[in-house]
């Protein structure tokens, strides 16, 4: 052997003038038929111990997955047995494992490795004779912790006297190899392991939605095991023509892997659709898991439909998860979006202090959700490794492509902008500013109120282990007012960030808006406390807007506007009272049922700006789910999935979605 036993290849034979005969579960290569065949080492078996229950497989913590090839993580040792005709005599017999990967395996380029049994003859990954009796001999082997990721296939290569006796290529010895954050010297290990079981492990995750103090969570099924889902998470970079030799990178795997989970630029693996029209495909809503939407698109080889912000943010936690990279979802609630890095969502009001929603064009997300990853970033300075932001909702173009990350959560808490990738973009999410300017009659726009506290008001992920959530708002930002806030902020200036300079007097007339949890269908009371903060007497000229919104913020339609004149004597606290009526709402409801209230008025004495707003998330009625009978191991059991109607009218074109890991594959019910 010189550099290697010499990489199969198409149109490459071993010896210049072989003849090829098939004989049991080898491919023999010969010169002339040997006078002795049994003086030479031969191949009987191979065994790629890829049992769920074998030693590969639970050392590797890829147990879980449904699959029966072998599936192992760099840096760190498995084993294979192989069989031979005699007793291995480590002395005189040569032989090597040969692990190929991609269309063109080349040694240079690490997409072709032998490995060899023995410690004076070693290669890139390591190997050794882990256990030897009668012909059966184990190796073992470790794949370097930075090696490509994806499907190997392996052949086992014996020297004799007439030259190299490779077994043929047969999918049983085919293995995966994945991303190991166990492993110190992988590039995603992750020192914590209830973080590790809760980021790599668990397939059920959370996802938060609703209204920052209103949340709502929704249950999704990540399926990062299910049977399939690894090859479809192949088969995406694939698709992304992503070169073999950049899947050892996670920097790199992750931010092809953010443009290729939406389908803008390149065929990816969602739709996007916010217009609440989802003929021709499923609402977002409506899915429950991951696993059905990357079997579709792999097996379809056409984007899904269709997705929002959660469901793309689901989907891409179950490919990193999948790989074995650390990841979590995170939602971001008010997320300033499209403001292009200057830090600031404008809202015009005309001059009586109304909104002027022809030229109010920013908007602001009731909540977004996006992934966290963990890796190093050998990239940037010392510090910024850890979790990084990747978010795969086609939003704005870097690049040139509909993609964001990985951006360092470090460097966007530190204002560190200049660092990639995107890190502006994601610090301008939680950060920005809401200005309101009073537009006069002949144009001029005057910032009337400035509220630096309202957008990324609340980040939350699930916390590991557990069924609660966990307020990480901390990793992102410094709490409001402080030195170091200032400091940063002043800093994403300097790097070119616009912020509203300008300090409008505070009025002295507050205006304070309750919490509130409405049933979806019912009328509810809205009541508006105006505190009057000085000594003397004050009337407010308010408007009250209520719009039926999408939870990107953007108006569906408007059922309610109210112009009442307020007075209050020094000191005083008045209560307005508004009745929301059902029946002026319901007709005009889009998904997820978001109400959005602005509270704008002007003080006659003094002509300043008061404005609140406030987002009432309509409750759905709740599921419950019953199991009939006693609960058997591999017995059928009767599921019963009850909800109240909360409406006055009957419910028509019901559908009912259920899915469970490891019980049930998604299905669907639907009634008339």
């Amino acid at each position: 052997f010189n550099s290697g036993v010499g990489a199969p290849s198409a149109g490459r034979k071993p010896l210049p003038t072989p003849v090829l005969r098939n004989s049991g579960p080898c491919s023999e290569l010969f010169l002339p038929p040997p006078p002795h065949p049994a003086d030479y080492l031969d191949i009987v078996a191979v065994d790629m111990m890829s049992q769920s229950d074998g030693v590969n497989k639970q050392q590797h913590r890829t147990m879980f997955y449904n699959s029966n090839y072998l599936i192992v993580r760099r840096g760190q040792e498995f084993h294979v047995k192989l069989t031979f005709n005699r007793p291995y005599n480590p002395k005189e017999d040569k032989f090597a494992l040969e692990f190929v990967i991609g269309a063109n395996p080349d040694y240079s380029k690490g997409t072709y490795i032998p490995v060899f049994p023995n410690k004076e003859r070693q290669s890139r990954w390591a190997g050794r004779i882990a256990d030897s009796s009668n012909n059966d001999v184990t190796v073992g082997i470790t794949p370097l912790a930075n090696c490509i990721v994806g499907k190997y296939h392996m052949y086992i290569a014996v020297m004799t006297p007439f030259g190299i006796r490779r077994t043929r290529k047969d999918p049983v010895r085919d293995l995966y190899i994945l991303f190991n954050p166990w492993s110190p010297a992988d590039d995603v290990f992750l020192d914590d392991e209830p973080e590790r079981q809760e980021c790599v492990m668990n397939e059920m995750g959370i996802i938060y939605h609703g209204a920052y103090d209103d949340i709502a969570e929704r249950q999704w099924n990540y399926g990062q095991f299910n049977y399939g889902v690894l090859d479809a998470c192949l088969y995406i970079m694939d698709r992304s023509e992503m070169p073999i030799t950049n899947r050892g990178d996670p920097i790199k795997v992750t931010r092809k892997a953010s443009a290729m989970i939406n389908s803008r630029d390149d065929d990816g693996v969602l739709v996007g659709n916010w217009s609440g029209d989802y003929t021709y495909g499923v609402a977002p809503t409506s899915w429950t898991g991951s696993t059905e939407i990357l079997l579709t698109y792999a097996s379809s080889r056409m984007p899904v439909s269709y997705a929002q912000c959660w469901v793309y943010a689901a989907v891409f936690n179950t490919f990193l998860r999948c790989l074995g990279i650390p990841s979590r979802v995170v939602t971001n609630y008010y997320s300033a979006h499209d403001n292009d890095g200057n830090l600031k969502t404008d809202i015009i009001l005309d001059e009586n202090g109304k909104i002027d929603r022809s030229r109010t064009r920013d908007s602001i997300w009731n909540y977004h959700c996006w992934n966290e990853c963990y890796m190093t970033r050998p990239d940037l300075p010392f510090g910024f490794g850890g979790w990084q932001v990747v978010d795969a909702t086609p939003q704005e173009t870097s690049d040139g492509m509909y993609r964001c990350g990985p951006a360092s959560v470090q460097a966007i808490k530190h204002g560190e902008m200049c660092y990639p990738f995107d890190a502006a973009f994601v610090f301008a999410e939680v950060n920005s500013d809401v200005v309101f300017y009073s537009r006069g009659k002949d144009g001029a726009m005057q910032p009337v109120r400035v509220n630096q506290t309202h957008v990324g008001r609340m980040v939350l992920t699930k916390a590991p282990g557990a069924t609660t959530r966990r307020d990480i708002t901390s990793q992102y930002k410094f709490p409001e007012g402080t030195s170091e806030e200032r400091t940063v902020l002043e800093k994403a200036e300097g790097f070119g960030c616009h912020r509203e300079k300008s300090r409008p007097p505070e009025a002295d007339v507050d205006l304070v808006l309750p919490t509130l949890e409405v049933p979806v269908g019912q009328d509810f009371e809205l009541s508006l406390e105006f505190v009057n903060r000085s000594d003397q007497r004050r009337v407010v000229e308010a408007y009250i807007s209520g719009n039926v919104v999408f939870y990107t913020g953007v108006t569906s339609a408007e059922f309610m506007l109210r112009d009442p004149t307020v007075t209050m004597k020094p000191n005083e606290t008045v209560k307005e009272t508004v009745v929301v009526e059902s029946k002026k709402y319901m007709k005009h409801l889009v998904e997820q049922a978001n109400l959005h209230f602005i509270i704008t008025g002007k003080v006659k004495e003094t002509g300043q700006i008061v404005t609140a707003m406030k987002v009432v998330a309509l409750h759905n009625p709740k599921l419950s789910v019953k199991v009939s009978g006693e609960n058997r191991v591999s017995e059928e059991m009767m599921a019963t999935v009850e909800f109240t109607n909360p409406f006055s009218f009957a419910l028509a074109d019901v559908y009912i979605r259920m899915e469970g890991p490891g019980v049930m594959m998604p299905t669907y019910k639907y009634y008339r």
